[in-house]
């Protein structure tokens, strides 16, 4: 049977339909609900194995990025999202999504000493927008499981990672929760110690600022184009059948297999 997901949409969300796309290409079967639906009946949960917050502007990001969905999140959703992470299922959240793990507590709760981190302005003070290299940096993340490197778009201006201190980084980094980086020299916006991407203690609760659902077919990468003039461009891509970000849906899904 395949897995059931539950993308959650608010008012500013825009990246609903590409990451619905990329599950099912993957092999889920997904719903797109708006919060107020999930508000109303939040036992809606029970009925899924994946929760996935897509990117966007959730809310028009009023306040700060993330911010007024994440309050509803600590208000309203709390015990029903914490009950669907114990009974062993998974939460995703991409951009805005990882925003907003961070920001209602959900991603790091198991962190002593109060809010271990947040998502800050990039340090260029701008929007940015551009494809980074990535790589995992540890096994803990069920999503990133046998991936070595990707090539991924980021698009934020609210995504540098801060720890609230070097010990409490010192910390997530020996629990393994570190678990993505920029490489390269890629690092768009001065996040510390490179971090794109956290998961929780479980491996099961998983943020990322970068964009997996933007390159799940070849032709989304910004140099596909020169495929068929370029030799060395047409070798490295010669066995490519699809995007670096599908494998991280893959995971999900193979999770429940």
């Amino acid at each position: 049977m395949k897995p059931k997901v539950l993308i959650l949409r608010a008012p500013g969300t825009n990246c609903d339909v590409e990451t619905a796309f990329a599950f099912t290409v993957a092999g889920a079967d997904c719903d797109c609900v708006h919060i107020n639906r999930l508000l109303e009946k939040p036992d809606l949960l029970g009925g899924y194995q994946v929760l996935c917050l897509p990117g966007g502007f959730s809310f028009g990001d009023d306040i700060a990025a993330g911010r007024i969905m994440a309050t509803r999140f600590r208000n309203h959703l709390l015990e029903p999202i914490t009950n669907f992470k114990e009974d062993g299922k998974l939460i995703l959240g991409i951009c805005n999504g990882f925003q907003i793990l961070i920001k209602s507590g959900i991603l790091l709760a198991d962190t002593p000493g109060g809010s271990p981190a947040t998502l800050a302005w990039n340090v260029s003070g701008m929007y940015t927008d551009r494809w980074v290299k990535l790589s995992p940096k540890s096994d803990r993340c069920v999503f990133l499981r046998g991936i070595d490197e990707m090539f991924l778009p980021i698009a934020h201006a609210e995504g540098r990672f801060v720890g609230r201190d070097n010990a409490t980084l010192d910390t997530l980094e020996a629990n393994g929760q570190l678990v993505l980086r920029y490489i390269d020299g890629t690092n768009p916006n001065g996040a510390e110690r490179d971090v794109a991407g956290v998961c929780d203690s479980t491996g099961r609760v998983f943020g990322l600022m970068p964009h997996p659902e933007r390159f799940i077919v070849p032709t989304q990468h910004p140099h596909w184009t020169r495929y068929a003039c370029d030799e060395q461009v047409k070798r490295n891509w010669r066995n490519r059948e699809v995007g670096d970000g599908l494998a991280i849906f893959r995971n999900a899904v193979s999770f429940f297999a």
